[in-house]
This record gives structure tokens, sequence and C-alpha cells, in this order.
């Protein structure tokens, strides 16, 4: 039996929504194992002294490991991101 868990976080990028998204996978990615799915939920810009700030808030799901599992990732491990708010 497997035991998932979902936390939300927020990713930033200076150039783009996509990247944004993919910084916080990627960042979460360090320190969770087994990542499964990430669902983009809300999509905002921050704009201070003329720059433009891309951020997207997630929701990352990822497997809860018992103190006995080992975390091996393959390249079928990978994280489906989707984007509900284009």
């Amino acid at each position: 039996m497997s035991v998932y868990k979902f936390v939300e976080l927020v990713g930033t990028s200076p150039t783009s929504w996509e990247d944004a998204a993919r910084n916080v996978v990627a960042e979460a990615g360090r320190s969770l194992g087994e990542l499964r799915i990430a669902e983009v939920v809300r999509q905002d810009l921050v704009i201070e002294k003329g720059k433009t700030t891309f951020r997207v808030r997630v929701n990352l799901s990822f497997k809860v490991l018992r103190e006995d599992e080992e975390v091996v990732l393959t390249e079928d491990d990978l994280p489906i991101v989707t984007y509900d708010h284009f």
C-alpha cells in the first residue's frame, strides 16, 4: 500500500509561468522523494519597480516513505505538471 501527501508550494520566474512551475518542481525534488503530480492551481504576476515576476501556486503530491524504504528514481518517475489556468 502506498500513501501520498499533497503540499502547496509557490514557484517564481522572471521569464514565464512555465519556468516558475519547473523551478518549484525542481526545488521540491531536491528534498521530497517520489514526486507524482504537480497541479498549477493559480498564476499571478508581481510587479515591483518596473520588473515582472511570474508566480505559480502548485499542489504537489509525493509518496510518503517508510523508514525502511529507499528512493530509487527512474525516468518514468518524473512528475507530471498540469496547467489549469491558461
